[in-house]
This record gives structure tokens, C-alpha cells and sequence, in this order.
């Protein structure tokens, strides 16, 4: 009885499925410069209509600068106003930073490195923060900063800052210190090396990536931070910029490109913050999620 041949099976087209990824991936392509042209678009047109004069933007309001107005630009970088809000912007933003990363920190190691009873309800507890918009709790807020006298101070704007990113802050470290080696930890008490020791000699370093991202993300936020600093400070002094921003559009109404180049201006230090440090950011979250 004589055995059939087994039938040759059909090789794939590979031909047709190499076309297939081609255009999948030149449609995600298109796709993304889409979005990304839709998102520099308003910072585009806002950089450039600081370059060009009123009488321009009234004419052709999306056109190109016929003549580069340097002066706008000039006259914001010369009042002292602006200086003081960036000032202010800065120490709220580096303070928040700092508390923000420091106390993070060593909630997330306590949390992620020992088990003591509650330690579920309290990683909930600063969950459930990230479901808690400032908008919400803006009103008892105010109150309660009026009451400790804080109020027209960086110090009322820094302190519900703190609270508000601590949430964020221990969620993101938490898997960092909770993937470090238990084994590191013992090799570092036989040589002698203590709780604290070990916190600021190893844990610092391996936890770097995730420091780094929370502290972006921090700074970042306070920056543009609005709605507080707008119940809190009452004056011009003490003014951060997005509210030096409003003012100053308000002031100068009708000069729409000296507006557009005090707004260019207030935007750019955190663009480029944000574009120096964008892959720290993305690198922290993605080993955040792995742990």
C-alpha cells in the first residue's frame, strides 16, 4: 500500500504582509505628525505673533512677520515686573520640588520596603488623592490657609503644592524601591550598614530615574499652576506668572503682540525644561511600570 507524500505546505506571503506593516506604520506616522502639528500650532502662532506688530495681527491674524518686532519682546524683558514674577515662579516651583521629592521619597520606602499594619489603607489613601481635583477642594483650601495667615505668600501657594503631588510622587517611587533586592539590603546590614545608611547610600542611587521624574513632573505643575496662586495671592508683588500673565493681558488689552510676547516668554522656561528632560520622564515612568 503505497504511503501518500505529505503535501508541501504554502509559504506565506510575506511580500503582502510586508506592505501591510509598510502602511499600517506610514499611517501611524501621519497620524502623529498630525497631532504634534496640531499641539505646536498655538505655541507656534503665539512665539510668532510676539515678533509682529498690531497692525499685522489686526490684517492677517495667522500670517508670518513682515518686519521682526524685537521691541516687544524688549520692553517685557525691561520691566521689572516680569523679573519678580519669575522670581516667584522659581522659588515656588524649586520649593515644591525639593519638600515634594524628600518626603515622597521616604514615604515610598517605608511603603514599599516594610510591613507594618495599615500600610494597604495608607497606599490607598494617597491613591484615592490622585482622584481628588484641586478645583474640588479649592474653597476649604483658601479658608484654611486665610486662618494660619498665609494668604498673598509663596508659602500658601508651596504648602497645598506639596499636598496635591504627593500622591502622584509616591505612586510612581513606590515600584522602584519595592523592585530593589531584598538580598542588597542584607549584604548592607552585614557590613555594618543601617536603615538610614542604606536609605541614602543606595536607595537614592538606584531610585534615580524615578527621583528624576517626579521632580520634573513637580516642577513642571507648579510652574503653571493657576487656580491656586489666583485665591492666594492678592498682589502684584507676589504674583507667579501664569498670573502675571492674566494681568498683564488685562493691562495691555489692546496691544495684542506685546500680550503674546509677555505669554512667549512666561512659556518658554518650561518648554524647554520639559524638552530637555522629556526622556527622563518617559524613562521613570516606564520603570515605574515594569516594578
Amino acid at each position: 500500500m503505497a504511503i501518500a507524500a505529505p503535501v508541501a505546505s504554502r509559504p506565506r506571503p510575506r511580500r503582502r504582509v510586508s506592505e501591510q506593516s509598510r502602511r499600517s506604520s506610514l499611517v501611524s506616522y501621519f497620524v502623529a505628525l498630525v497631532l504634534i502639528g496640531l499641539m505646536l500650532a498655538p505655541v507656534a502662532y503665539i512665539i510668532l505673533g510676539g515678533f509682529r506688530s498690531n497692525s499685522e495681527i489686526t490684517v492677517d491674524p495667522s500670517g508670518f512677520p513682515q518686519a521682526w518686532a524685537w521691541s516687544n519682546f524688549g520692553d517685557v524683558l525691561a520691566s521689572g515686573s516680569f523679573w519678580t514674577q519669575v522670581l516667584n515662579s522659581t522659588v515656588a516651583a524649586v520649593c515644591t520640588t525639593v519638600f515634594v521629592v524628600a518626603l515622597g521619597l521616604m514615604a515610598a520606602y517605608g511603603l514599599s520596603r516594610y510591613a507594618f499594619r495599615g500600610r494597604a489603607a495608607v497606599y490607598a489613601l494617597f491613591t484615592a488623592g490622585l482622584m481628588f481635583p484641586l478645583t474640588v477642594a479649592i474653597t476649604p483650601l483658601y479658608i484654611l490657609v486665610r486662618n494660619l495667615g498665609l494668604t498673598n505668600s509663596l508659602a500658601g501657594v508651596v504648602i497645598p503644592q506639596i499636598a496635591f503631588a504627593l500622591p502622584l510622587t509616591i505612586i510612581v517611587l513606590v515600584p522602584f524601591l519595592a523592585a530593589i533586592p531584598n538580598e542588597l539590603q542584607e549584604a548592607a546590614a552585614i557590613d555594618g550598614l543601617g536603615r538610614l545608611g542604606f536609605f541614602f547610600r543606595m536607595v537614592l542611587r538606584l531610585s534615580l530615574p524615578g527621583v528624576i521624574t517626579v521632580g520634573i513632573l513637580a516642577f513642571i505643575g507648579s510652574w503653571n499652576a493657576y487656580l491656586l496662586p489666583l485665591f492666594i495671592l492678592n498682589g502684584e508683588a507676589s504674583y507667579t506668572l501664569p498670573l502675571g500673565t492674566q494681568a498683564f493681558a488685562s493691562q495691555y488689552a489692546v496691544d495684542t503682540a506685546k500680550v503674546l510676547a509677555f505669554t512667549s516668554l512666561s512659556m518658554i522656561p518650561a518648554l524647554i525644561f520639559f524638552s530637555l528632560f522629556e526622556r527622563r520622564i518617559v524613562g521613570g515612568l516606564t520603570g515605574a511600570v515594569k516594578g
